[in-house]
């Protein structure tokens, strides 16, 4: 059973190394300009906000949104540990979730996704600082 319980732990261990020097930059979901009319003119003044890179344990995590008229219309997260497969898994599922959650409920007052506290914690950090930027 030991050596089960030491297997276990060996092949769950993320060496330091590993997430810290690896990060990716992607867009999780677009950016919404202003629109126009038929006419020519705006209709929607949009305004875009990155926040600071949280730095985590296995790399920064960096949230932008688009903010118009008071609202946030899109939230793209602009970088975040994607250094091996488990960064890839944990935050192909743990991202659209917190971006969904985020456009909800217009605020960082969001839950973590459970299994994702780190990328979690970074993103409300960073998603924190672009919403006190918009004033928001």
């Amino acid at each position: 059973m030991s050596t089960v319980t030491v297997l276990v732990l060996l092949f769950g261990y993320h060496t330091s190394t590993e997430g810290a020097s690896s990060t990716s930059t992607a867009v999780v979901s677009p950016a919404v300009a202003g629109t126009t009319s038929s006419s020519g003119t705006s209709t929607t003044a949009s305004a875009t906000f990155t926040g600071s890179a949280a730095d985590t344990r296995w790399g920064p995590v960096q949230v932008e949104i688009t903010v118009a008229d008071g609202e946030i219309t899109a939230v793209d997260v602009v970088e975040y540990p994607s250094g091996n497969g488990r960064d890839q898994e944990i935050n192909a599922r743990a991202l659209p979730t917190l971006v969904q959650e985020t456009l909800s409920a217009q605020n960082a007052s969001i839950d973590m996704v459970s299994g994702a506290t780190v990328t979690s914690t970074g993103y409300l950090t960073s998603l924190q600082s672009a919403l006190d930027q918009a004033g928001l």
